[in-house]
């Protein structure tokens, strides 16, 4: 007999035997391997109260000023007698204006200011400006994948012992410099942080989340088998457990048919005609701007396991992806133009981490002549793909497949450098061959 997945239980599971190590462990770290969705924020908000609770003063490391607000604000509602200082620079705008009603945060740009407080929370950036303080026994680092080796390093002395949370399958750290120089040493301060520990440090204690409470059942499969074939995981909800449903039928225009498609099957690919085009591409962009606008028009609701009741299919609750800054502006003039306001459209960077009800994207191979490493990043695609709760539309000119066979990774092999799996060609070849299914071809 088969035994029955229970996610709720799987996931209390894998969290206990990792508050277990990091709590009772001896390592200097634990890692722990998140995909999308999958609680990063819940773990590190848990383990820091029970770190608080086990009386061990923590700082908290996170890796910008919007997940160290965030942070702050999870521990303040979990835990409203909890004394949390937020360490800030010293910017005419630091934190979060929401912080300023909490009268259990205390704030400061200094962080003896902070001193004997149960949990002390702020960048990478400004932790490692703090110098001669007592060294914490504990430290968790937030986003552990998005974070630099070389911003580790400058922070390493203020811990004795280390909780690093992070997801695999996001983008590489940012670095403005080229790193070829370092590329295959030990010490590549470009590397993430989590590779270059367990690169000096093999033996500690890794684990991973194995439940995505965002992506649907419908979305799951693909996005582990893409992005995390050696990691892989399950959504924590079934195919009946949310729906999306509009109330104005289809007109049966591209857009339309691609917006049905998706609400039945959780994705749609909406295909324009095979053309080299400009990076903002204007037929492209207006199909961005249409199927979001038609999204609002029809008066979409969302049935989930959160509510009993429908809840309606809101801008904020919609959001565009892109690869690049000047297509997110011309995407946003577009909907500007239609009269749309108040939907979130980014590039992949700027989306890690958020959570949308639906997203629609603008592929980052649509209209290219070549495939640039840029454009294979994994982690791009992987966060485009792994935004939505119920549907994610993926607009693009037609001939990618080709253009994939045609433009085969010519990266040079650099010795000891460790090889990431699955490449982007190989992730972007599983993604478009699942959208192949749900295929709208448009004609403008």
């Amino acid at each position: 007999m088969t035994a029955v997945f229970d996610p709720g239980a799987e996931a209390a599971r894998a969290t206990d035997a990792i508050l277990r190590d990091t709590l009772h462990g001896t390592d200097h770290g634990v890692v722990v391997d998140s995909p999308p969705g999958a609680g990063k924020s819940t773990l590190v908000v848990r383990a820091a109260l029970e770190l608080a609770a086990a009386g061990r003063p923590l700082m908290v490391i996170a890796q910008t000023n919007a997940q160290v607000d965030d942070l702050v604000l999870r521990l303040a509602e979990k835990a409203p007698e909890l004394p949390v200082g937020r360490l800030h620079s010293s910017d005419s705008d630091p934190y979060d204006k929401a912080l300023d009603g909490l009268g259990q945060v205390r704030k400061s740009t200094k962080a003896a200011d902070l001193a004997g407080l149960d949990v002390v929370i702020s960048t990478a950036a400004k932790w490692a400006h703090v110098k001669g303080v007592e060294p914490w026994r504990h430290a968790i680092v937030d986003e552990a994948y998005q974070m630099r080796s070389d911003a580790l390093l400058a922070v390493a002395g203020l811990f004795e012992r280390a909780l690093f949370v992070g997801d695999p399958g996001q983008l590489d750290p940012f670095s403005i410099v080229g790193s070829e120089q370092w590329a295959g040493l030990s010490y590549d301060p470009s590397a993430s942080a989590v590779t270059t520990l367990l690169a000096h440090n093999p033996h500690l204690p890794q684990h991973r989340l194995p439940v995505s409470w965002r992506l649907p059942a419908s979305a799951a499969p693909l996005v582990s088998h893409a992005f995390y074939p050696y990691t892989p995981f399950r959504s924590g909800t079934g195919h009946d457990d949310r729906r999306l449903n509009f109330g104005v039928p289809s007109d049966g225009s591209g857009t339309d048919r691609v917006i049905d498609e998706a609400a039945e099957s959780g994705w749609g690919l909406l295909e324009l005609p095979a053309r080299h085009t400009p990076r903002t591409d204007p037929e492209a962009v207006h199909a961005v701007a249409g199927v979001v606008r038609r999204l609002l028009d029809r008066g979409g609701a969302a049935t989930s396991e959160r509510a009993e009741d429908p809840v309606p299919l809101t801008a904020d609750r919609i959001a565009v992806g892109t690869a690049h800054r000047d297509q997110a502006a011309a995407v946003r003039a577009a909907l500007t133009g239609l009269g749309v306001a108040d939907v979130t459209v980014d590039t992949a960077n700027r989306l890690q981490g958020r959570e949308f009800d639906v997203t629609v994207v603008l592929h980052p191979l649509s209209g290219r002549p070549d495939a640039t490493a840029f454009h294979l990043e994994t982690g791009r695609l992987c966060v485009l793909a792994s935004r939505h709760r119920h549907a994610c539309i993926v607009i693009c000119r037609e001939g990618i497949t080709e253009l994939l066979d045609d433009h085969p990774s010519t990266e040079p092999v650099q010795l000891g450098v460790t090889v990431k799996f699955p490449d982007g060609w190989e992730a972007n070849h599983s993604v478009l061959s699942h959208l192949a299914e749900h295929r709208v071809t448009w004609r403008p």
